[in-house]
């Protein structure tokens, strides 16, 4: 063997290597994807089965409200729809209405001096603000890794890779434009 084919075999080393880190990167960014959305499911999963106490507990007190309760919980049933599918683009808008339906429900509850000082109530509504703020910073979390496992099957050369092997583009978990609006408190609090 001559240095021509010395150097054609290491060139050839040396892209097979590039290309199986290329794909090793890829796969790994895919997983952690994957391992991102079931952390934010497991929240999704909890604040479900918080809902029913928080209705049950606030039902007793708030007898002519029917209305902002059954909003909450026709809203938890399209989350946990859009959830146990997998539906990104779905559950941003029944994320959008759930978070609606509890800001209402809970703005509601300031009339309700009795049940503000339930301590049942208290309890579900701290945990439910608890997993609120913890769905938030995984949705941060999962987004940023969607971002980057999409801009890496879109980059030269991972892109010839990502096309060959079958890999995809993931969706952002995007809430609804109200979502993102401020809230006016003094209007939730009159």
């Amino acid at each position: 063997m001559g240095i021509t084919e010395y150097v054609l075999l290491g060139l050839v080393a040396v892209t097979g290597v590039y290309l199986v880190t290329i794909y090793n990167n890829l796969v790994r960014l895919k997983h952690t994807v994957t391992k991102n959305w079931s952390n934010i499911d497991v929240l999704l999963k909890q604040r479900h089965d918080e809902l029913p106490n928080l209705v049950e507990t606030c039902k007793g007190y708030m007898k002519h409200e029917r209305e902002t309760l059954e909003a909450v919980m026709k809203a938890r049933s399209a989350v946990a729809s859009a959830r146990q599918a997998g539906d990104i683009a779905a559950l941003g808008p029944a994320e959008g209405a759930l978070r609606m339906g509890l800001g209402s429900l809970f703005a509601v509850a300031e009339a309700y001096p009795d049940l503000k000082a339930n301590e049942s109530f208290r309890h579900v509504q701290t945990r439910i603000s608890q997993l609120e703020n913890a769905i938030a910073d995984r949705r941060e979390l999962y987004n940023a890794t969607v971002n980057n496992l999409n801009v890496r099957i879109e980059q030269f050369p991972d892109v010839f890779v990502a096309r060959n092997l079958g890999f995809q583009a993931a969706d952002l978990l995007e809430f609804e434009e109200p979502e993102l609006k401020n809230v006016d408190m003094q209007k939730l609090f009159s």
